[in-house]
């Protein structure tokens, strides 16, 4: 597979969209009012940033 294919790929961005998603949902979260929303929206924001770093380097290997 050359590279453009490779950061073409279909699953890339698919993995991209859920990293906003997770991300917008923890950035959603602390408007709740809920004992520990700053640590829960925190975790999830983090994940979120960890799961499109992730695929930006894919795309760009």
């Amino acid at each position: 597979m050359s590279s453009i294919e490779n950061a073409n790929a279909e699953g890339h961005y698919k993995l991209m969209v859920l990293a906003i998603v997770i991300g917008l949902t923890g950035v959603f979260l602390r408007f709740a009012d809920f004992h520990y929303v700053n640590i829960v929206a925190n975790i999830i924001l983090i994940i979120g940033v960890l799961i499109a770093l992730r695929s930006v380097f894919a795309i760009l290997k």
